[in-house]
Formats: structure tokens, sequence, C-alpha cells
């Protein structure tokens, strides 16, 4: 089964999403199953994971609620609060949906410490302990911080979103190839292939420029822990869908067996967010 192991969902006229504004141009627009199915037929991807785009468990119910008629929906990684008082109660309401896969704090829009904040530490132990799923929504300045939440919670089943946005267009390595090399030490840790083009309306980009992020990713995490994101539509600021996938195929060279593809195309996702049971 190939599944795009990273996608998004939503309406404009849901008003809980904060950064979807009119000058995002063509990003500024409904985006649901209906202009997605006909591309993953095309390019035979038979489930998806989507993802959550605004930090309110209400989009959760929304995701939800569309992966309750919409067979390509493998699974949702939502939002929920992990500073409040009651993230238990409401993460095991959630969870009783067995389409409710994983979880993604915005981590993004948020201080780079602020993973490790007391009640956010206690309720990532929670998680930890039932092997829950987390999607890292990294920037580069959140790395060193992970590195120290994964020091206090290794066991965490956690995954770097877009290889934590590292600085492609500048070219510049370091320190991100250091801290994703230190992260992918746990080997509860995968990272998502997707996310690698630039979220500036018809920015430039090439292959060339990514290949060397891909390689520091794939050579720290292995085969077996990277899988592919297509992050539609927020790739469509730089690039289709298509190339995408493209870019994707282009960047794994010709030392990965049909095996190997198998897994970064949809096996490893299956695996890490359980959707096999």
């Amino acid at each position: 089964m190939r599944i795009d192991a990273h996608q998004h969902y939503w309406l404009t006229s849901r008003t809980d999403y904060g950064w979807l504004k009119p000058s995002l141009g063509r990003i500024y627009a409904d985006y649901m199953p209906e202009q997605l199915k006909p591309l993953l037929e095309l390019y035979d991807i038979q489930k998806t994971i989507v993802v959550q785009a605004a930090p309110t468990s209400e989009e959760a119910e929304f995701l939800l609620s569309i992966a309750e008629k919409e067979p390509t929906i493998a699974g949702v990684v939502g939002w929920l609060d992990l500073e409040s008082n009651t993230f238990e109660q409401e993460w095991d309401r959630f969870r009783c949906n067995p389409k409710f896969v994983g979880l993604r704090p915005m981590i993004q829009d948020l201080p780079s410490d602020w993973i490790l904040g007391e009640t956010v530490i206690r309720h990532l132990k929670l998680l930890a302990d039932a092997q829950f799923p987390v999607d890292l929504q990294a920037n580069p300045r959140h790395l060193p911080y992970i590195v120290e939440l994964l020091e206090q919670v290794p066991d965490l089943r956690a995954v770097v979103d877009h290889l934590a946005k590292p600085p492609i267009l500048e070219g510049t390595m370091e320190p991100w190839a250091s801290q994703i090399r230190q992260i992918a030490a746990y080997p509860n840790v995968m990272c998502k292939l997707s996310g690698m083009v630039p979220e500036q309306l018809d920015a430039d980009w090439t292959q060339a420029a990514i290949q060397p992020f891909v390689d520091v990713v794939v050579e720290a995490f292995g085969k077996q822990r990277v899988m592919f994101g297509s992050d539609w539509p927020v790739c469509l600021f730089s690039a289709t869908y298509a190339q995408v996938l493209e870019l994707i195929k282009s960047s794994l060279d010709a030392s990965w067996t049909e095996e190997e593809l198998a897994a970064v195309y949809g096996g490893n996702a299956s695996r890490f967010y359980r959707l096999n049971g």
C-alpha cells in the first residue's frame, strides 16, 4: 500500500487556523478530498495521513468527521492541548476513535523551549508510555530542545516533520545536520521526507540543492525510519503534487531495493502510526 504520510484538508470558512490568510494566494482556498483524490488515483496512492493545521481540538473533530466518510484517509494526526489539566481525559476521548492515530503540537509557532515545560513533559511521558505517535513540527531552532526532550523521554514515539525545515535555499548544513544525527540516535524517532520545497509563492528550487539534506536524513535515520509525505496543499506554494513526487523519486538513489522503496512509500508510515493495529 502506498501512503502519503503528510497532507492537510481545510476550509477557509473555518476561523481557527490563524495563519491561513488571503495574502497567501493560491493557498488561501478550500482544499478537501475532492481536490486530492484524483491525484491519489493518478499516482497510485491508496491512503493518506491527514495532519492538523489549527491548534484546536475542534479542528481535530473536523478532520475526524472527514475521515468517517473518506476511505482514502488512513488516519488523522490532530492537535490537543498538552498544557491543559484535562489533557489526559481529552486524549482518552479522542483515541477511542481508531482513525485518531497521532498528535501534533504546533511547536513551529511556539517558543523554542516550550516543549520542555513541566506539564508538557509529563503529558509526553504518558504518550511515550502508550507508544502513541507524536509529530514534531520543528524548525532548526527547536532541535537542541528536542534533543533535550529525548534525553528526558527517550521512548517517545516521534516523527520529525519536513526534515525540521533546514535552510535549504541557503545551503547551510550545520548545526542542523549534527542535531538531526543526535535525534536519529533514538530508535523510536522517524523523519518525514516532506515539506522540502519552499513555502514562498513560485519560489525557485532545485532537486540538486535539496539532495544533500535528504542524504543526511537517510544516512542518519536509515531507510526504515523515513517516510514520504507530500505536504499537500502547502507544497502548492512552489510545487505541484507531481513535482513533489518526482523530487522524492529522484532523491532516492539506485541503492534502494524494491522492499526499501515500498517502506518509504508506505510501510514505514503504516508501522509508525500503527495503521494495521
